[in-house]
């Protein structure tokens, strides 16, 4: 059994933010409500991208529009993060920092005996979902790495990319650890391990996500709406289908550790559509629409069958 660190209780949250305003600290500094970060995309996701009024980029090239983007110009203030030019970007990497979580506040020690009591199919499902959300967060660290954090000249966006690096660790170990748990033998969690070259639903997905990195040629601002829809659609599904046990009163380590990840992934989710609203020079519409229909296409055959991963549909 996995030591564990208790999660802030509500007593403690209000002492913490008590303590904090004993500091004699301005807003900027002090950590919104925990209760508050727990919001899955969606809503905040559909109002950033409606509300905003887009200016059209008429090219794909990453080259000219994006000289003149604000959030991608060279900010020789960028190494200091007062004063706060982007006060609700601010707020985003405050609602992240008070959320933070470590695996070792996880106990696995009942989820032995229920993954045991499953249907065969189910395990199997079950793996597949683990085995893309393994390789998933990697993904998005190694464009958080190669590509936004080197674009980004804004600090507060900065600091806010920073900690979700740290806090896509924290899941990849997570996953690890469900994988490590729940399979015994070597080569079937090696075989998981490797889902992106050896499944290929999840190589699917991984592929599509990797494109986008390396794209020279996509804009910011597309590359940002294709991670959005890859924290707030391709995870959708499977975040599902761990809430399913959850109903069902199974596997208590594994549904207490989705809920923190999948509130994680909102926000980051949430994030990104929060950075589309900031850009001037914005993908058009119809950009926009591919990209998150080609999401939904994918994620739709992930689930529902047409790959390796097939499970009954009347279950999600």
């Amino acid at each position: 059994m996995l030591s564990t660190r208790a999660p802030l209780s509500v007593k403690d949250e209000n002492t913490l933010v008590s303590q904090t305003n004993k500091m004699a600290l301005d807003k900027e500094n002090t950590p919104p409500s925990l209760n508050n970060t727990r919001v899955l995309a969606s809503k905040t996701a559909r109002k950033i991208f409606n509300d905003a009024e887009p200016k059209v980029v008429k090219h794909s090239s990453s080259s000219g529009g994006e000289e003149a983007e604000p959030l991608l110009k060279d900010n020789p203030r960028r190494f200091v993060v007062f004063p706060i030019q982007y006060h609700d970007i601010w707020q985003m990497y405050k609602k992240a920092e008070a959320s933070f979580w470590t695996a070792e506040e996880v106990d696995l020690s009942k989820d032995l005996q229920h993954w045991e009591s499953l249907k065969d199919e189910e395990r199997y499902f079950i793996s597949h979902v683990l085995a893309f959300f393994a390789a998933s967060d990697g993904i998005v660290n190694e464009n958080l790495v190669e590509r936004f954090t080197q674009e980004v000249q804004v600090t507060e966006a900065r600091c806010f990319y920073g900690f979700q690096i740290a806090m896509e660790n924290i899941h990849s170990e997570m996953y690890s650890l469900l994988i490590n748990t729940y399979i015994k033998e070597p080569q079937e969690r090696e075989y998981l391990f490797n889902a992106i070259e050896t499944l290929p639903c999840v190589k699917k997905k991984a592929d599509w996500a990797l494109n986008w990195i390396g794209n020279k040629s996509a804009t910011y601002g597309e590359r940002v709406v294709a991670f959005a829809a890859l924290e707030g659609i391709f995870f959708s599904g499977s975040f599902a289908s761990i809430f399913w046990l959850k109903k069902r009163g199974l596997m208590p380590g594994l549904t207490f550790s989705n809920e923190r990840i999948s509130r994680d992934e909102g926000l980051h989710c949430d994030f990104a559509c929060l950075m589309f609203k900031h850009l001037v020079n914005k993908p058009s519409s119809e950009v926009v629409t591919k990209v998150i229909k080609n999401a939904v296409e994918i994620e739709q055959e992930f689930l529902t069958g047409g790959s390796a991963c097939e499970v009954d549909r009347d279950e999600l």
